[in-house]
């Protein structure tokens, strides 16, 4: 039997923040990613660039970074190959950094290796088993972190989740981000504040049946070459696997969709072609984990401190219309910003599970600030701190003492608080 302290399922920016924070920590730790890459949403999902997660103190103009330790470090290694300007990366960058890091640290990688289920016995995970080219693989550890963005290994052993909004079970839109070349970067920049209206306008005549009310264009590290974030996939379950082919096939329809729209109706656009599209189509949200504290929206206006922060933020509660057209958006004040408590990374009962991610404990309306790059890398880290921590003083994740969980994050340069 394959035996580890720590075993962290997902390779995005939670599970490498977690599988790093654990090797660091001194825990045999695996990490196991279903595709062949480390990243997650910009590696496969071609999602960029890094929102920001900072806030201005009025008083002085000062900007305060709320997503430090292995976020920054992640950061600050991409600057320093010179694959990032402002916050738009090169993710094939990002992809041997964080290789780099993780085995640098100790921590043993395992790819290409498809999440199938978890033995649980009372409140405790035994194992879990993988499919790969070797067939059934079953691995045992003291500890478990579900990084896979859908709570799998959470729904799998048991532990309650819950999917989407309350009432229809709606996730937010899910969208396949791609790339076009050939654009004249000079023309766009001229034209960038008509796209919306020009797009709207087309959208009424009946032409187009993407529902997005915008279209978010992004440019590269590429000359010439500019990422759209613009289809939009509603009504579509997150965690069907028939649904998630149909978003699949709808998706890559929009893809041409717009592209035929900017080429009839954008300067700069004329000669463009579409370049590639991302391996799997992203998605914002689906199973969401019920934990020892569910994180609310009413918290993260309120900017509530919860004495067990592990984590903060102020990124606007951004929610995509679930059933069409349409975003909203809450923005935090200046200098203020939310925390979130270490109960919200521990399933109901769970005894050495922790989750990190989008798909940790809270509502519709929270996890759509919590859900970007820049936290989730932080939620990481605090649960593959706590899962160390457990390790090594033998405990439950449930009875890791949050005071030293706290000043470990501290002194690895982390935002608690």
């Amino acid at each position: 039997m394959n035996s580890y302290d720590v075993i962290v399922i997902g390779g995005g920016f939670a599970g490498c923040a977690a599988a790093l924070a654990a090797a660091r920590g001194g825990a045999k730790t695996l990490l196991i990613e279903r595709l062949n890459c480390l990243g997650g949403a910009p590696s496969t999902m071609a999602v960029n660039p890094f929102m920001r997660n900072a806030t201005k103190i009025p008083e002085t103009g000062e900007i305060k970074p709320l997503s430090r330790g292995i976020f920054e470090e992640i950061v600050n290694s991409l600057r320093e190959m010179g694959a990032m300007r402002n916050n738009i990366f090169n993710p094939e960058y990002l992809k041997i950094i964080l290789n780099r890091k993780l085995l640098e640290a100790g921590a043993e990688l395992l790819f290409n290796s498809y999440f199938v289920k978890a033995e649980r016995e009372e409140n405790v995970i035994k194992s879990v088993t993988v499919a790969n080219k070797s067939g059934l693989v079953t691995f045992e550890a003291g500890y478990f972190i579900d990084c896979t963005g859908d709570a799998d290994v959470v729904y799998s052993a048991g532990f309650p989740t819950r999917l989407g909004r309350p009432g229809d079970s709606l996730c937010q839109p899910m969208t396949l981000c791609f790339s076009i070349a050939g654009v004249d970067p000079v023309k766009f920049e001229e034209q960038y504040y008509n796209i919306r209206p020009k797009w709207q306008e087309e959208q009424k005549k009946g032409y187009i049946k993407n529902p997005m009310d915008g279209i978010m264009i992004f440019h590269t590290v590429f000359p010439g070459i500019v990422q759209l974030n613009a289809t939009r996939i509603v009504r579509r379950n997150p965690v069907d696997c028939f649904d998630v082919t149909k978003a699949d096939i709808e998706a890559r329809e929009q893809i041409f969709e717009l592209h035929d729209f900017l080429v009839k109706f954008i300067p700069g656009f004329e000669n463009s072609r579409v370049l590639s599209s991302a391996v799997q189509t992203g998605v914002r949200e689906s199973r969401m984990t019920d934990g020892e504290h569910i994180l609310t929206s009413e918290e993260l206006v309120n900017c509530t401190k919860f004495p067990d922060a592990i984590a903060c933020g102020n990124y606007d509660i951004d929610i995509h219309n679930p059933e069409g057209s349409g975003t909203s958006h809450y923005f935090f004040p200046e200098g203020k910003y939310y925390t979130v408590p270490y109960r919200s990374l521990i399933p109901k009962n769970s005894d050495n599970l922790l989750v990190a991610g989008r798909c940790i404990s809270a509502t519709h309306e929270a996890q759509a600030s919590i859900r970007i790059m820049a936290i989730v890398c932080t939620l990481g880290e605090a649960a593959g701190t706590a899962a160390a921590i457990a390790n090594e003083d033998n405990l439950s994740v449930r009875e890791v003492n949050a005071v030293k969980l706290r000043n470990t994050l501290l002194k690895n340069n982390a935002c608690v608080d």
